[in-house]
C-alpha cells in the first residue's frame, strides 16, 4: 500500500532523479542532461526544395546548400548560363522532372555543373534534358563554326554518388564529361543525339572520362556522332550492357599528350556497336608518352561497322593512323575475347588493324574474336603473336 508520504517522496525522487538519505554520498551529482538538437538546423538540413520556370537555375544554385532534396521541374535555364550545382551538401539528391531547357548562346559552357559526396542524380519517369543541340550543328563540332557549349560536366563527383535514369537529348557537342570522380555508378542513362544524323552533329561524344577512379556505367545507350565511350585517363572504369549507335564505338584515349595519361583496369563488356564509324578503338598519341595496361573488351557484338571493327595503334596524332607507330604509349595486358562480328564490317571498311611501335604491344590475350566483312589492312605492325589482322 503506497502512503501519502511514499507518494510525496516518489514524486520528489522523479523530480530530481536522486534520493536524500544519511546513507547518500552528498558529492555524487545528478546526472546531466544533453540538450536536444535545435529543431530549425534539423529542419534546415531535411528541406525538399522545389525550383522550376526561368527563375529555377538561378534559385537552385543560391539555395542548394541548404537543401537535402532539390527537384527541378521544367526549369528553363536562361541563355549563357550554367545550372551549377557545384556547391551541395554531402548526401544531396538531385531530381530532374519534365523538361528541362537552356537558351542559346555561343559560348562554351557546360551546360550543367554537379559536384559533390555521396550525391544521388536521378531522373523522374518522362524527364529529359534537352540541349536542342540543332540551334548550334553546323556539321563542325568543336572544331570551328559556331561556339559550341559542352553539356553535363559530372566533375569530382565521389563517395558513393550516383546518377540513375537521365535521358538526354540533343547535346550541342559533348555530352559527359566524367572527371576527378571516384566511386560513381551511372545506370540506366540514355544520350540520344540521333537527330544530328542528318542535321549536322559533330564531336557529340556520349562519355569522356578522364582523371576517375572506380566509376561503373552500366545500361547506357547512346546514339551520337562520336565516341560512345572515350577513357582518356583513369583506372577501374567499366562500360556494361550497353548500346552504342551512329558514332566512333567504345575508345581508349587518345592517351598521350595531355596532364594525365594513364590508363589502368577498363572493362568495356556485354555492349553492342552498331551503324558506327568503329567499333572497339585504342588510340595512343604518336611521340607523346603514357600507359596504357589492363584494358579488356569482353562480349562484344559490332554491326554495320562503316570504318574499323577492331583498331588499335599507336600512331594517332589527330587522325587514325596518320603516323608513324611509336613506342611511348606501351599498349600492355590488353584482353580482347568473345567479339562477335561476323559480316559486322561493311565491305569498304577494314576487319582488324594493329599498328604498334616496336616492343611496346606486350602481354596480349585474343580469343574468340570473329569480326568478318570488310577488307584485310595490309600495314599492319608489330602485331603480337596471339592477335592478327584478318
Amino acid at each position: 500500500m503506497i502512503t501519502t508520504s511514499s507518494a510525496l517522496l516518489l514524486i520528489a525522487l522523479g523530480a530530481s532523479g536522486t534520493l536524500s538519505s544519511p546513507l547518500a554520498d552528498p558529492l555524487v551529482a545528478a546526472p546531466a542532461v544533453t540538450p536536444a538538437p535545435s529543431l530549425d538546423n534539423a529542419l534546415q538540413k531535411r528541406a525538399s526544395c522545389t525550383f522550376s520556370g526561368s527563375n529555377g537555375a538561378s534559385s537552385a544554385s543560391k539555395s542548394q546548400a541548404s537543401c537535402a532534396t532539390i527537384v527541378l521541374s521544367n526549369v528553363a535555364v536562361p541563355s549563357g548560363t550554367t545550372l551549377d550545382l557545384s556547391d551541395l551538401e554531402d548526401g544531396t539528391h538531385v531530381i530532374f522532372e519534365g523538361t528541362t531547357t537552356w537558351g542559346y548562346e555561343e559560348w562554351s559552357g557546360p551546360l550543367l555543373q554537379i559536384k559533390g559526396k555521396d550525391i544521388a542524380i536521378s531522373g523522374a519517369s518522362g524527364s529529359v534534358l534537352d540541349g536542342d543541340g540543332s540551334r548550334w550543328w553546323d556539321g563542325e563540332g568543336s572544331n570551328g563554326g559556331k561556339t559550341k557549349p559542352k553539356f553535363f560536366y559530372a566533375h569530382d563527383l565521389t563517395g558513393s554518388s550516383s546518377i540513375t535514369n537521365l535521358n538526354i537529348k540533343d547535346t550541342p557537342v559533348q555530352a559527359v564529361s566524367i572527371n576527378g570522380c571516384e566511386g560513381l555508378t551511372v545506370t540506366n542513362m540514355v544520350i540520344d543525339n540521333s537527330a544530328g544524323d542528318s542535321a549536322g552533329g559533330h564531336n557529340t561524344d556520349g562519355f569522356d572520362i578522364g582523371s576517375s577512379s572506380s566509376v561503373t556505367i552500366t545500361g547506357a545507350k547512346v546514339y551520337n556522332q562520336d565516341d560512345c565511350v572515350a577513357v582518356n585517363s583513369g583506372t577501374d572504369i567499366t562500360f556494361s550492357g550497353g548500346l552504342c549507335s551512329g558514332g566512333h564505338g567504345l575508345s581508349i584515349g587518345s592517351v598521350g599528350g595531355r596532364s594525365d595519361n594513364t590508363v589502368e583496369n577498363v572493362v568495356f563488356e556485354s555492349s553492342t556497336v552498331t551503324k558506327s564509324v568503329n567499333g572497339i578503338r585504342i588510340k595512343a598519341v604518336e611521340g607523346a608518352t603514357g600507359t596504357i595496361s589492363g584494358v579488356t573488351y569482353s562480349g562484344i557484338t559490332l554491326s554495320d561497322i562503316s570504318g574499323y571493327g577492331i583498331l588499335i595503334e599507336q600512331n594517332y596524332d589527330g587522325g587514325d593512323l596518320h603516323g608513324d607507330p611509336t613506342s611511348g604509349v606501351p599498349i600492355t595486358g590488353l584482353t580482347v575475347k568473345s567479339i562477335t562480328g561476323s559480316s559486322g564490317v561493311e565491305s569498304s571498311g577494314y576487319n582488324v588493324v594493329i599498328v604498334c611501335g616496336s616492343g611496346a604491344c606486350t602481354g596480349w590475350t585474343w580469343s574468340g574474336v570473329t569480326v568478318t566483312g570488310g577488307k584485310k589492312y595490309a600495314s599492319c605492325q608489330n602485331v603480337p603473336s596471339v592477335a592478327a589482322c584478318v
